[in-house]
């Protein structure tokens, strides 16, 4: 599909979000050309790295609110469960390259990547209680472990957006890029990756994963339910509307 540019570059899967007009924000369409991309290199032997990228304008403005309200995932066969299995349980090594904004879930499946680059002109938000809604992609799991608990309960419970320098010291972030460098340097650094022994890069993933296996797949599920609960409530229906509204959300009278 053309929102999702799936194209290898020698033993690289490229993944490239290209909905440019709405700002990479993801529809149930392009979670399952996700999915499709990252299990068909999982699957081909000659593929031994992922890169994810976005635009130089944004990497993802998150879920597509109006697609999902739409099209919401009912079971674990829907495509955003799709795509978190298939990033999260991937034995190849995934590289980002971030540039621009990055909301919700643009933010959290970077927690699931085994590389990331930003261009300094990044910016990160997890605005889910701002929606009423709750984390998801495991991130309620993963932040803590990888920035410590204070600092991924701020970004969590005020959704407020940060910058690449913070992203840095979260430790989600690897490396500051020039934005007019940021793709050729993540082919790159994916390329150099496509060139080592593949069987010691999936081991020495699959050792550094392995204690947070399961507790990530309970967990993507349990925010699962927890997400789609939030999706009815009076809360979210309030959060919806003042955003489709363009107006300030009034949680004062929801108990």
């Amino acid at each position: 599909m053309e929102d999702v540019l799936v194209q290898r570059q020698g033993a690289v899967q490229v993944l490239t979000l290209n909905r440019v007009q709405k700002k990479n924000a993801i529809t149930a369409d392009m979670y399952q050309a996700l999915a499709d991309g990252i299990n068909e290199a999982e699957d081909d032997a000659s593929l031994r790295v992922i890169l994810i990228q976005g635009q130089p304008e944004a990497f993802s403005a998150g879920n597509d609110l109006e697609d999902f309200l739409k099209n919401p995932p009912k079971d674990e066969s829907a495509p955003v469960f799709q795509f978190l299995r298939a990033i999260s349980q991937a034995t190849k090594p995934i590289v980002a390259a971030v540039a621009g904004n990055a909301v919700g879930v643009g933010t959290t499946m970077l927690l699931h990547c085994d590389v990331v680059y930003a261009a300094d002109s990044a910016r990160f938000s997890l605005p889910f209680s701002q929606l009423a809604l709750c984390p998801e992609a495991a991130s309620s799991w993963l932040l803590p472990r990888v920035s410590g608990y204070h600092r991924a309960a701020e970004k969590l419970l005020f959704g407020e957006p940060f910058d690449v320098n913070e992203a840095v010291a979260m430790g989600f972030v690897n490396r500051i890029v020039p934005a007019a460098e940021l793709t050729e340097f993540a082919a790159k650094r994916a390329a150099q990756l496509a060139a080592m022994p593949a069987g010691s890069l999936r081991v020495t993933k699959q050792l550094m994963k392995a204690d947070g296996a399961s507790d990530v797949q309970a967990r993507i599920g349990e925010e699962g339910v927890e997400f789609a609960k939030r999706l009815l409530s009076p809360e979210a229906r309030e959060a919806f509307t003042a955003f489709f509204e363009k107006r300030k959300p009034d949680f004062t009278k929801i108990s």
